[in-house]
């Protein structure tokens, strides 16, 4: 009789409808990936909650603890993935400064009587 193959630990994420971020669902132990995809069918999806799921070998997931790469000691806050916010930094500083937002000028000229 052949010996037991060694289980390894594959985290499972999933999808609860489509458009919505992947979520980590739980892990299952499996000794391959074929068994790790039918465990976490079987949790995750039997019952229709999932509409795609993704299963990683835990050892294969990559762990980025590094606080110098992670929390750098320059404000780069213009470089979010949300796009440029200087807009709001200066929507900040003209309230602190009570001033207001400057008006578009105008092609024509008006003259006062």
């Amino acid at each position: 009789m052949p010996a037991a193959a060694e289980l390894e630990a594959w985290e499972v994420f999933r999808q609860e409808k489509d458009g919505d971020p992947m979520r980590h669902g739980g892990s299952v132990m499996a000794p391959d990936a074929e068994l790790a995809t039918h465990y976490a069918r079987e949790l995750f999806g039997r019952r229709q909650e999932s509409v795609r799921l993704w299963v990683v070998r835990r050892g294969d997931i990559l762990d980025l603890a590094d606080p110098d790469l992670l929390q750098p000691p320059l404000d780069r806050s213009y470089k979010k993935p949300g796009g440029y916010v200087m807009r709001d930094k200066l929507a900040a500083a003209r309230e602190i400064s009570g001033g207001s937002k400057p008006r578009a000028r105008s092609s024509r000229r008006t003259t006062s009587t």
